[in-house]
């Protein structure tokens, strides 16, 4: 019997705290920008060149000199030939002689000896002379160069989370691929002989396979890749056949569903008791029966976590531990769902002792939450109905119409 049986059943942050032990933080990777979206950055970002890297006007208009149009105004506009025109990409500008102006395209680099720009909107519009209604101010509509960002400035920090903004950035100091936490790799199993995949054709006594597609569906929403490895018999020497065929090195995390409760024919438990991996009980509904551990296998030892075989035990299971666990290792800086307070709709009743997460809905203009379905750990239609999970502590068995709860926002990053 293992010690953790001995012990007696873990809290959730118990349990928590092991199955995060067993995924220390993944290594890095470079990947080009394309595919960088939802990674963790690995190290800091520094900009190669400025940004902007050079003067450039902010608008369509004309490169001045400001002190020359002292005076300029809508009754007595100042008139000058255009000496060139300068649109963005240009690269050889000619120096802004005095007395002159320049035709200027958004983005362009602003002329040596020019230091303002005049919008073509205060002007009448001309090609080889202008007449210029209003005195702009030094500096007015010119984006100086670094200002954004200087060259060599740190402008992403180790463990940002990567979205358009952040690869635009990147982009646009010049990088075309950046260093990022490698996603954790997680083979999925469901065990079952009663197991038929979806479209299959059902005898009496099977049902449809749904954990492990569901499973592998979350890691993957998590930040992690997932193999699925589905229909695994109950069969102890088959399954750590199978088991040892499939783990090797790539392989961050074993997931497995069922097999792990106290009854006969539980497969996971039969196959991975004495090695490596210990069984127990969490203080929580749904999801008491766990295991986690390094599963020994064939002269390797991979992190394992055992969930229980009931869909919301299942997933329930999979939000409480593994999700944190998973996107911690990949570095982000918010591993944890957000917790709200709400208002409960309605009332609810729990057993002492154990800390239980009922579905909701969350009405969030209200500031209130209701729950969805019923305890049944079954239910995964009152599951797939719910945005969130009611977290009710272990020591409270009633909570009242209108009392503050913790509710954890399923629907987020």
């Amino acid at each position: 019997m293992s010690t953790w049986s001995q012990a007696g059943p873990r809290t959730v942050s118990e349990h928590a705290a092991a199955v995060a032990a067993l995924l220390p933080p993944t290594g890095t990777e470079s990947v080009a920008l394309a595919a960088a979206s939802g990674r963790v950055l690995a190290e800091d970002l520094t900009a190669g060149v400025a940004l902007p890297p050079f003067d450039n006007s902010a608008m369509d208009g004309y490169a001045v000199r400001a002190a020359e149009l002292a005076g300029a105004s809508e009754d007595a506009p100042a008139e000058f030939p255009v000496a060139a025109d300068v649109p963005a990409g240009r690269t050889d500008v000619p120096v802004l002689a005095p007395g002159t102006v320049a035709r200027i395209m958004t983005g362009a680099p602003v002329p040596e000896g020019a230091d303002a720009i005049v919008p073509v909107e205060q002007t009448d519009g001309g090609v080889e002379r202008v007449r210029i209604r209003e005195a702009p101010r030094p500096g007015a509509f010119v984006r100086r160069a670094g200002e954004d960002a200087a060259s060599g400035a740190v402008v992403l920090r180790a463990g940002t989370v990567l979205a358009a903004p952040q690869i635009g950035l990147a982009a646009a100091v010049g990088r075309a691929e950046l260093p990022v936490r490698r996603r954790p790799h997680v083979l999925v199993l469901s065990t079952g002989s009663e197991l038929v995949a979806p479209g299959g054709t059902l005898e009496p006594g099977q049902i449809y396979e749904s954990n492990g597609t569901m499973l592998a569906v979350a890691v993957r929403e998590a930040g992690a890749t997932a193999e699925q490895l589905s229909f695994v018999p109950d069969d102890v020497e088959r399954f750590r056949a199978v088991l040892a065929e499939r783990v090797g090195e790539g392989v961050d995390l074993v997931l497995t569903s069922g097999g792990v409760s106290a009854g006969a024919y539980e497969v996971v438990k039969d196959a991975m008791t004495g090695h490596g991996v210990e069984f127990g009980k969490v203080a929580m509904q749904p999801g008491g029966p766990q295991g986690c551990g390094r599963l020994e296998l064939g002269g390797s030892r991979v992190a394992t976590v055992t969930l229980p075989g009931n869909p919301v035990s299942s997933q329930v299971s999979f939000e409480v531990f593994v999700r944190p666990a998973l996107r911690a290792a990949a570095g982000h800086p918010a591993p944890a769902r957000p917790v709200v307070t709400a208002r409960l709709a309605g009332s609810l009743s729990s057993p002492a002792g154990r800390r239980q997460f009922r579905r909701g809905l969350l009405d969030a203009a209200a500031g209130t939450v209701s729950e969805v379905g019923s305890t049944g750990s079954h239910l995964i239609a009152a599951l797939a109905r719910a945005d969130c999970l009611i977290d009710l502590p272990a020591d409270a068995t009633a909570v009242a119409d209108g009392d503050p709860v913790a509710v954890w926002l399923l629907d987020s990053p």
